[in-house]
């Protein structure tokens, strides 16, 4: 899932993670950290002077409260770090359309990408890593525990565990090469084929 008009940008630069992307349009200082390292409650649009303009998705599904509680053996701070550095795929598209339809999102389009999962292993297996929960929200009474273990290298992932959300370490440049499709989206219906 991609912002709405994001699909030239993917395709000639890749699939950048947050961090990447902070990169990319030369984001630094206390700007970087308030996206970064912190809970994002909506949208944040970030400009450069030749690139244009870009938009870092919300992390609505974080609740700061709750994730202190789950957290394990890191900071809010260190948690919000290490999910910006990673890419996220869905394996499934059941979680996929509950996005899509979820109240923060289903009221403004968005870009789906099928991609060819075994290509994407084949070129970037080294930097992919496993996560048998949704890392990115803690927005249940009781959310699984996390921290430094929850994303786990595909030869560690435990046997048995289900696969929630793959993750390829800060981009995949060459992701168009893969691309099955890419579709237009309102909330949780199909709208056309981009």
């Amino acid at each position: 899932m991609a912002e709405d008009g994001s699909w030239e940008s993917i395709r000639s630069v890749g699939l950048l993670s947050t961090s990447a992307l902070l990169d990319r349009f030369e984001v630094r200082g206390e700007r970087r950290r308030e996206i970064e390292s912190s809970r994002r409650p909506e949208i944040v649009e970030i400009q450069h002077p030749e690139l244009g303009r870009a938009f870092v998705r919300d992390n609505k599904p974080m609740q700061e409260k709750t994730l202190e509680r789950c957290l394990v053996g890191m900071t809010p701070r260190e948690w919000y770090e290490n999910l910006n550095r990673r890419v996220f795929f869905w394996v499934d598209e059941k979680r996929l359309r509950k996005l899509l339809g979820a109240r923060a999102y289903r009221e403004r389009p968005h870009l789906v990408l099928e991609i060819d999962t075994a290509e994407l292993l084949q070129r970037h297996s080294e930097k992919v890593s496993l996560s048998s929960i949704n890392s990115g929200a803690t927005f249940t009474m009781n959310p699984a525990p996390r921290g430094p273990d929850t994303f786990k290298r595909i030869p560690d992932h435990p046997d048995g565990k289900p696969v929630v959300e793959l993750t390829v370490d800060y981009t995949v440049p060459d992701l168009a090469d893969f691309t099955l499709s890419v579709s237009r989206w309102f909330g949780a219906e199909k709208l056309e084929a981009v």
